[in-house]
């Protein structure tokens, strides 16, 4: 298993350009959470939908269509926001990495959802 950064994570998820990729991260509730997912899709999107009232790059966030969700139609809307901040792991063409993580004593949120780190 290959150590990248955060940095690399993101180069390398935008590069998939559409085939599916897993991921392992921490969620807000602390729970870690295995996430098999794809860019670019445009399925369920609105033409008209309103836009999003933040740019999700500027608190390191990506946007990725859950094929797991997707399969079992039980959720309506399977894009999921993946925080990059709190990555785990990454594997993409049966390559797995393993993402460098920052020596912090702790993350915790501020009043609005947002990643801190203490």
């Amino acid at each position: 298993m290959k150590t990248i950064n955060k940095e690399q994570a993101k180069q390398l998820i935008h590069i998939t350009n559409g085939k599916i990729f897993s991921s392992t991260f921490v969620k807000k509730d602390g729970s870690h959470r295995l996430l098999t997912g794809r860019l670019k899709v445009t399925k369920g999107l609105k033409e008209n939908a309103k836009p999003r009232p933040y740019n999700p790059e500027e608190y390191n966030l990506v946007c990725v269509y859950d094929v797991a969700l997707a399969k079992n139609k039980l959720i309506e809307n399977p894009y999921r926001m993946l925080n990059l901040n709190t990555l785990l792991t990454l594997s993409i063409n049966k390559e797995k990495y393993l993402i460098e993580q920052e020596e912090v004593s702790h993350f915790t949120f501020d009043s609005e959802g947002n990643n801190i780190i203490i």
